[in-house]
């Protein structure tokens, strides 16, 4: 089985390009969630001051 350079392009063209839309997403939610476990931390700690 041969595989010549115009499959390779179609192989990048078709995998490539939610590939990489997936590693942005990764990314940009993985800051959204370091945000959130950080402010339930801080809600954590004021509902122990006023209990």
């Amino acid at each position: 089985m041969e595989i010549d350079f115009p499959q390779i392009v179609g192989i990048l063209a078709n995998f490539g390009f939610p590939v990489m839309v997936a590693i942005y997403l990764l990314i940009r939610f993985e800051k959204r969630i370091e945000g959130l476990t950080e402010a339930i931390s801080q809600l954590q700690q004021f509902m122990k001051s006023k209990l």
